[in-house]
């Protein structure tokens, strides 16, 4: 995947539970959905599962089955590696679902994701990731991750550089 996600964008659910997806992400959507072609949707995968407490995380078909791949190729030869299994397939696939993006660029989000949120309607923020994007209600967004970014500049020296993070000091 050449494309990535990235970027914050807040933006608004109904009471439906339609949302836009941001067109920046509609086109990673695009490029790694093999199914996609021009005049038809794209989709998405949408993971809901306890481990993401208060998110979503949304990933593209390609990378999502990729991880399926991943998963059913563990061959589990100790009890261990047989829970790895197990609860990669629980976790993952099982609390997951397909959703297609309609004509107007939006998904309808279920009432069951929606409820993990606390969302009926609102605002909600879409978060880059990289490899995926994540969903979050916008206050939860402001108390948790916004927040612990603050606090972890806050604790950085003067003149910290962000990019050292990713190519080392």
């Amino acid at each position: 995947m050449t494309a990535s996600f990235t970027g914050e964008y807040p933006q608004r659910i109904d009471g439906k539970g339609r949302m836009s997806i941001p067109s920046d992400f509609r086109r990673v959507l695009e490029a790694n959905d093999p199914a996609w072609t021009d005049g038809l949707n794209p989709s998405l995968h949408l993971l809901y599962g306890e481990h993401l407490k208060d998110r979503l995380q949304a990933y593209t078909v390609a990378a999502f089955n990729e991880v399926a791949q991943q998963i059913m190729a563990i061959k589990p030869k100790t009890p261990e590696e047989n829970l790895r299994k197990t609860m990669s397939q629980r976790l993952i696939l099982g609390q997951s679902v397909r959703l297609e993006v309609d004509r107007d660029g939006r998904i309808v989000m279920p009432i069951r994701q929606r409820q993990k949120l606390g969302l009926t309607e609102g605002e909600v923020i879409f978060s880059g990731a990289g490899d995926h994007f994540e969903i979050w209600a916008a206050a939860t967004y402001q108390d948790k991750v916004a927040a612990e970014m603050r606090a972890y500049l806050d604790a950085q020296p003067e003149g910290f550089d962000p990019m050292t993070l990713v190519w080392g000091a």
